[in-house]
């Protein structure tokens, strides 16, 4: 019998090793990312308070567009990049959430650097 994996399960082992190396502080909050089959999410989370400073996504009245493709990730990007730039800060440390590097996650990155964001 064919077993299918379950894959995030995988991604979730995946996203607590890289949890167990990296956490957002008040300076250099962590930039969490979540990605669904339609829409993405990005958050600015301090985990010394444990409190979310800011958060955007795709599913917002005011986006205009698809979340499930790289354009709609970039929008998403730049808008975190705005929201934390309006809070003062400036420098954050990426969290991919146990994602691969690529596709929407790299461009949610990619728009988050050129709105300003250090990482």
């Amino acid at each position: 019998m064919i077993k299918k994996t379950d894959t995030n399960a995988r991604r979730l082992r995946r996203h607590k090793r890289v949890r167990g190396k990296i956490s957002g502080t008040p300076e250099r909050p962590r930039l969490n990312v979540f990605r669904s089959e339609r829409h993405i999410y990005a958050q600015l989370v301090d985990d010394a308070h444990g409190v979310t400073l800011c958060s955007a996504s795709s599913v917002e009245k005011d986006f205009g567009g698809s979340g499930g493709n790289k354009d709609g990730a970039k929008k998403v990007g730049l808008k975190i990049a705005e929201r934390a730039k309006g809070k003062g800060l400036e420098s954050v440390v990426f969290d991919r959430g146990g994602y691969i590097y690529h596709g929407r996650v790299q461009q949610l990155a990619e728009g988050a650097r050129e709105g300003g964001l250090k990482f």
